[in-house]
């Protein structure tokens, strides 16, 4: 104790200050004005202004805050507006009639504007105090584990330093010390139109730089997806990851171990449906990144060796992604994991058949082995399940040109995220392109149009097959077992195996009581549904067609 008195005052650090990390600089206060930060104020989101309006008329501070002042900064719109305030998540919610507070973790306030498919989400988050991590109480476990011991505790971390509870509020300069990188510990007042920065934020913007605040290995520690945000904002900012930031970039991607497999998994899926997914997955393979963090991702990657069938289809998928992001259409992550896991379940699938399983049945259980294998247990998993089953569902019923069929897929609600995987398996190779176009000219077609490709098709013989419904595979490489068969036995195989699988429940041609089912017996009769009358194009009952694209009809 006393040789620690005289080392105060003779000035020299303490013996254990060198294994204490460093604190994080608060910064100094400046106030940028529109003349040189150059905000459009046309790119902002009138529901956001007004989220901070409303707090600043009632006595509060507001600002729009992060990402959303990063990318006004470059001339982005951005996707999603957040807001800053020193309002408590009580006082937040008070001042809004729809608005909720979240989180376990971090406390934030949701502010709901508009409803059904048009609403809005604001998030409004309190100023948070900046907290010295040696100063924390540790506990063991992540955010779930750990749930009973962080009860009535309001900054806790983990051993490794991982930051498991912050809801301790402070002011603004503490706030931006808090926050990762540079470019996000921005605060725009659309009032006044002027932005502070209290880490020079502003100047790594325009010098297109990702810096981050404080020393960067102490920082992964109490957060370890930053890891992962640092990858994404370079792929998708096209900025240079400053040397100090990159250098334990690697070196402590194992800290991503103890994060909870649903929160990297929303990580993934921010990563490859920001618009520039081949530019992110190039950012993780230029840092190894691409092994050991995203197990799905690993699984693909692993399994599609560059020039492979699998590989293209991939890379076509994810293009189609980010194109559809540039045009501000929707995507949905549900399509593009099932483009991602396709070939698993094909082969899974290709096993089962040969095994003498029916089609369908087949099919249904491939995709509930696979699921399981590479979703696993994460939230949102019984929606995911439900889309990407119905895609994947989908594609044998496409081989069937004759009958009520068209007429009954063209009216499911995922038609089109289904015909658009189809349009993706022919651009790849592995469904025959003249499929593809016949159900897009059926899509779009008149009554009359749809009656002369169905007899068109069926006058073709037996329909040409591709990768989904037996046969030569050109996508999977096998082929299937069984020698041809007369035409009226292939659909009548077809017509019981969709009428023997739950998975296909739409399909109205189920065989009537006494049928033979096998072998040489006389055609199955089926009950013919009437044709709605009418127009059937795109004024008519059938939704028009997309672009090849993630339109699931969510």
């Amino acid at each position: 104790m006393i040789r620690k008195f005289i080392d105060k005052l003779l000035g020299k650090p303490a013996a254990d200050s060198a294994a204490a990390p460093a604190r994080i600089p608060l910064g100094k206060r400046m106030e940028v004005p529109a003349s040189e930060h150059g905000i459009d104020p046309n790119l902002l989101d009138e529901r956001a202004v007004r989220v901070v309006t409303t707090l600043q008329d009632a006595g509060y501070e507001a600002y729009i805050v992060g990402g959303a002042v990063r990318d006004l900064l470059v001339g982005r719109r951005p996707k999603d507006f957040d807001v800053a305030t020193n309002a408590t998540p009580e006082q937040v919610k008070g001042l809004f009639r729809r608005a909720f507070i979240i989180g376990r973790r971090f406390r934030i306030v949701h502010v709901i504007h508009g409803r059904g498919r048009d609403h809005e989400v604001i998030e409004v988050s309190t100023f948070r105090a900046y907290m010295d991590p040696t100063a924390a109480e540790q506990v063991e476990g992540n955010e779930k584990t750990a749930k009973n011991d962080m009860a009535g505790k309001s900054h806790v971390v983990d051993a490794s330093g991982r930051v498991l509870r912050d809801n301790v509020w402070g002011p603004q300069v503490e706030d931006a010390a808090r926050r990762d990188f540079t470019v996000n510990a921005l605060y725009y007042d659309p009032r006044r139109q002027v932005v502070v920065d209290y880490h020079h934020g502003l100047k790594d913007a325009k010098a297109q730089v990702l810096r981050m605040i404080g020393d960067p290995a102490t920082r992964y520690r109490e957060d370890p997806v930053r890891i992962i945000r640092v990858i994404r904002f370079a792929a998708k900012l096209g900025f240079t990851i400053e040397p100090k930031t990159l250098k334990p970039l690697k070196p402590m991607a194992e800290l991503l171990a103890n994060v909870p497999a649903s929160r990297l998994f929303d990580e993934m899926i921010k990563l490859l449906q920001t618009g520039h997914a081949l530019a992110s997955l190039a950012e993780l393979k230029r840092h190894g990144l691409d092994r050991g963090v995203f197990p799905v991702l690993e699984a693909v990657l692993a399994n599609a060796p560059e020039g492979s069938a699998r590989e293209k289809f991939v890379h076509l998928a994810l293009a189609d992604t980010d194109r559809r992001v540039a045009e501000g259409k929707a995507v949905a992550p549900s399509f593009m994991l099932a483009c991602m896991l396709w070939h698993d379940v094909d082969a899974k699938w290709s096993a089962l058949r040969a095994q003498g399983e029916h089609p369908m049945p087949a099919l249904s259980q491939a995709i509930d082995a696979v699921f399981d294998a590479r979703i696993g247990d994460i939230s949102g998993r019984g929606k995911l399940a439900t889309d990407m089953r119905e895609i994947w569902m989908m594609q044998p019923r496409f081989e069937r040109r004759t009958g009520q069929t068209p007429y009954t897929l063209v009216e499911q609600p995922r038609f089109r995220a289904g015909f658009d995987f189809l349009r993706l398996r022919a651009d790849s190779g592995e469904a025959a392109a003249e499929l593809a176009e016949w159900w897009e000219d059926f899509s779009l077609g008149s009554d009359a149009d749809r009656e002369a490709l169905i007899e068109a098709a069926r006058e073709s013989g037996r329909p040409r097959r591709s990768g989904a419904a037996g046969g030569r595979r050109s996508g999977g490489g096998s082929s299937s077992s069984a020698s041809p068969r007369p035409r009226a036995d292939a659909d009548q195989r077809a017509e019981q195996d969709e009428a023997g699988a739950d998975a296909a429940p739409h399909d109205d041609t189920a065989p009537e009581a006494g049928d033979a089912p096998t072998g040489d017996a006389p055609r199955k009769r089926r009950r013919r549904r009437r044709r709605p009358s009418g127009p059937r194009g795109p004024e008519g009952d059938t939704p028009p067609m997309a672009a090849p694209g993630h339109d699931a009809g969510d």
